[in-house]
């Protein structure tokens, strides 16, 4: 007999083609995408904070790059509050110029302006560029890292702990699928001028086109941002914001298998949740105003 999660998202799937809806992926879409080790989802409506989907969203996983989102976060603070400009030059140390790839290769006594910072997380999500961010807001990155899992559990991110700037392994450093979701309203609420960022899917830099790794972008109408990550103890990550006809979608998929599994996965949770067959009496108000 199937598992009790896989037997779950079969009815999942059976209730999505009755609804009639003419877009609704195949069966194979809604399964399970991801050993029930690594597999972690959630829905939420981003203006009402009603949960419209979950399954094991507040088990421990590893966030992998999801967590230069709160590195970006505290970047967009240090902009709001002056103590940064676009402009400004962030030097990239040794420690950070050594990160493994992704990265943007700089070598000793380099820096990055703030604004190209921003776009190589985002787009690139450059190890070397949020370490160097880290260093600069924090003195450290073990201070930044601190002031991350500090500014996570300001936002009501009970469940995470940061350990890096990058999302790079670290046996410490963990989340919940339901945590990223916090994250990412809050970036969408705290940040509106700056949250274009997260809709762009190549910039340049010295020259040269830097394109991204977040194929979800283009790929479904109403979809803006926000990041992905791997690692190989996650697997493929995802936190995708959906924003168009009166409708807003935080969407967390953690763990599955591939990159095409894990989109796959996303743009079938989009249409369950725009499905008017859903069943609001279900869902229950889980985020607070921030």
């Amino acid at each position: 007999p199937l598992p009790l999660i896989q037997r779950f998202f079969a009815a999942l799937a059976l209730q999505v083609m009755l609804a009639g809806c003419a877009t609704t992926p195949p069966d194979s879409v809604l399964a399970v995408p991801a050993p029930a080790q690594k597999y972690a989802a959630i829905v939420v409506d981003a203006r009402t904070g009603k949960q419209l989907f979950e399954v094991s969203s507040t088990a421990q996983r590893y966030p992998a790059s999801l967590t230069k989102m709160m590195t970006l976060y505290l970047l967009f603070e240090a902009l709001d509050s002056g103590r940064v400009s676009k402009q400004t030059q962030i030097p990239v140390s040794d420690h950070a110029a050594s990160q493994p790839p992704t990265k943007l290769r700089f070598r000793r006594g380099e820096s990055i302006d703030v604004d190209s910072a921003i776009r190589a997380i985002v787009v690139k999500s450059a190890n070397d560029v949020a370490v160097a961010v880290g260093e600069y807001l924090g003195g450290s990155e073990d201070q930044f890292a601190a002031m991350m899992t500090s500014r996570a559990r300001q936002l009501g991110m009970t469940s995470t702990i940061f350990r890096n700037a990058s999302g790079l392994p670290d046996g410490g450093q963990m989340t919940t699928a339901r945590d990223m979701a916090v994250l990412g309203m809050a970036l969408h609420r705290r940040f509106p001028q700056q949250f274009h960022y997260f809709s762009e899917s190549d910039f340049m830099f010295r020259g040269r086109l830097v394109r991204g790794h977040n194929d979800m972008l283009g790929r479904v109408r109403g979809v803006d941002g926000i990041k992905t990550g791997y690692i190989r103890a996650s697997g493929f990550n995802i936190v995708t914001s959906y924003n168009a006809d009166g409708r807003n979608l935080i969407v967390v998929v953690m763990g599955a298998d591939s990159a095409r599994q894990r989109n796959d996965h996303v743009e079938a949770l989009i249409q369950r949740s725009l499905s008017p067959t859903v069943d609001g009496a279900k869902t229950r108000l889980m985020f607070a105003e921030q």
